[in-house]
């Protein structure tokens, strides 16, 4: 099936049947980032991460069917308000439930980049040998330098 035909097929859903379709595919998104959020507030950052392919079909579904709830807007506030209106009220639940999961995203990214930044400055300090080298300076060992540390910043 096209992309024009997924479309068109959306569109052509009876009214109460595409607002149903849209709201179950909203508090499956609100669920799966509440989970994710408490999640990350927790610590668990690898369990989070898991979460991530989840979270992004249901958003593409959520979108998809929220693009068809526009197009058909008039038609569905004529047939479906109460509906419309459930869907409205979901719609502001996602909005407060996605500000709050990127503010634990920024606060886990924040502290993940500073425990490593103070890690990396750990690793990479240097002791200095106790002892003069035949110019008459004090000589590092270089085998006991950092040989440096890379940060994953794709969080």
């Amino acid at each position: 099936m096209t992309a024009a035909a997924r479309l068109a097929a959306l569109d052509s859903l009876p009214a109460n049947e595409l607002c149903q379709m849209a709201e179950i595919a909203l508090a499956a998104l609100v669920n799966v980032m509440n989970e994710e959020t408490t999640l990350l507030r927790a610590g668990h950052l690898r369990q989070a991460s898991a979460l991530t392919p989840d979270k992004t079909r249901l958003a593409q579904d959520y979108v998809g069917f929220a693009r068809s709830v526009q197009r058909q807007g008039d038609r569905l506030k004529a047939q479906a308000p109460a509906a419309v209106a459930r869907l409205k009220l979901g719609h502001e639940r996602l909005a407060t439930q996605m500000a709050e999961n990127l503010r634990v995203l920024a606060t886990a990214r924040t502290v993940t980049e500073d425990l490593l930044t103070d890690v990396a400055k750990i690793v990479g300090q240097q002791n200095k040998a106790k002892a003069y080298g035949r110019s008459g300076t004090v000589t590092a060992d270089p085998a006991a330098s950092a040989r440096g540390i890379a940060i994953n910043r794709a969080l």
